[in-house]
């Protein structure tokens, strides 16, 4: 086991005075290729250039004498150091950090970054961080081979988004570009450490949060969720109700990173809902006016919600791909247009007991568990006489389905 190792954080700039000294040490230095050419490694020290990281942390762990790990930025943020802590490798460490590259991304930037989300999509799925960006206003991205600026834009061109591509950072060549999707898309990058994606209103002056990563005004002035049909802009009679809505959300399991289809989505409610749990929503709905009262209500929760209008099947084909969808709206052949999409879960509600078995067996059909239930549910209405009464809802089926 190596004697010593110190994780040092290289933002571009002169290292501190105790990187200095435990460099000056070392008898192995790993690092990124780059960062190794920039700093001063001793002679005969052992250089390591980062690549399959599994391996250089055995290396590492097999050395006998001082190592040294040199990483971009603060490298216990998203950095080496949780897998250089890992007990396998039975390594205690020293850190020296750096400034993040995301907080050098935003600096650039000129931008304040408590309201902003931060992904990593590092070896990870691009659609997550993507459907990340769809879902809040001002997200960084850490970027890696296969997710970069222009695999991010591609899957972002039907919403307004600007990027601002951070290459080389903390280098003489450092650059940074503010483009839109398209040109991110026909761009040929180098060395991107950080893209940060910006909505079509970035909270510039809004006042500042309480919460890191969250919109200013989070959680907003309204408790809880399943909220009464009196919090949204709707027509009368022209909404999910609460109860039945509750069962629908708890049920699509919405979180960051999803990408909800809410199809004949009336007034949006769900889907606002969906929204305010972190995932981006697409809301899908062929009456112009539901479409403006849609937009009105993800406005009067803060959050963003993309507005589709047009009619289901249709238009199903050109929306990106769903994680879950609900289908509060449209027949067998919208049920069968949104299976065929394959999301981990499908949930319907259904008002006529004919449809519920026609719902199952397209599920079915489509390879998916199918279950479901009766919502039936009665609210107090106003005393008559002294006496508490209840007020009978028109009873609803859920019915939902996962993918096998």
């Amino acid at each position: 086991m190596a004697d010593r190792v110190t994780v040092i954080g290289y933002d571009g700039g002169p290292l501190s005075a105790p990187a200095v000294q435990a460099l000056r040490a070392a008898t192995l230095v790993a690092g990124p290729e780059r960062v190794l050419a920039a700093v001063e490694v001793p002679d005969g020290a052992e250089r390591v250039v980062l690549g399959n990281v599994h391996v250089a942390a055995q290396r590492i762990g097999a050395h006998r004498g001082i190592a040294v790990v040199l990483a971009i930025g603060d490298p216990g943020f998203f950095g080496i150091v949780r897998l250089l802590r890992r007990a396998e490798y039975g390594l205690e460490l020293e850190i020296v950090p750096a400034v993040s590259s995301v907080a050098l991304a935003f600096a650039r930037a000129s931008m304040a970054w408590d309201d902003a989300r931060v992904v990593s999509a590092l070896g990870r799925d691009v659609r997550r961080a993507a459907n990340l960006c769809r879902a809040f206003g001002k997200v960084a991205v850490l970027t890696g081979s296969g997710a970069g600026p222009a695999e991010l834009a591609a899957l972002l061109t039907d919403v307004p988004r600007t990027f601002v591509v951070c290459e080389r950072l903390g280098t003489e060549d450092e650059e940074i570009s503010m483009v839109s999707a398209e040109h991110a898309i026909g761009h040929e990058w180098s060395d991107v450490d950080v893209v940060i994606v910006i909505g079509p209103a970035p909270r510039a002056g809004a006042a500042a949060g309480w919460l890191a990563g969250e919109r200013p005004g989070f959680p907003g002035p309204v408790r809880g969720w399943a909220l009464a049909e009196e919090s949204y802009a709707h027509r009368p009679g022209a909404i999910t109700r609460a109860e039945v809505r509750a069962l629908a959300v708890a049920r699509l399991g919405p979180r960051p990173g999803d990408l909800v289809w809410d199809v004949g989505a009336g007034s949006g409610s769900v889907g606002v809902e969906c929204a305010r749990h972190g995932a981006a929503v697409v809301a899908i709905e062929q009456d112009a006016f539901r479409c403006d009262l849609i937009a009105e209500n993800a406005s009067r929760f803060g959050v963003e919600v993309q507005v589709v209008h047009g009619k289901a099947p249709e238009v199903l084909a050109r929306l990106p791909l769903p994680d879950v969808v609900f289908v509060g709206g449209g027949g067998p052949s919208t049920l069968a247009a949104c299976a065929a999409r394959r999301p981990e879960r499908i949930v319907a509600g259904l008002s006529e007991v004919d449809r519920v078995a026609e719902a199952r067996a397209v599920l079915e059909r489509a390879g998916y568990t199918v279950d479901g239930c009766l919502v039936q549910s009665s609210r107090l209405s106003a005393p008559s006489g002294g006496a508490l009464g209840l007020e009978p809802a028109h009873p609803v089926f859920v019915v939902w389905g996962d993918r096998s």
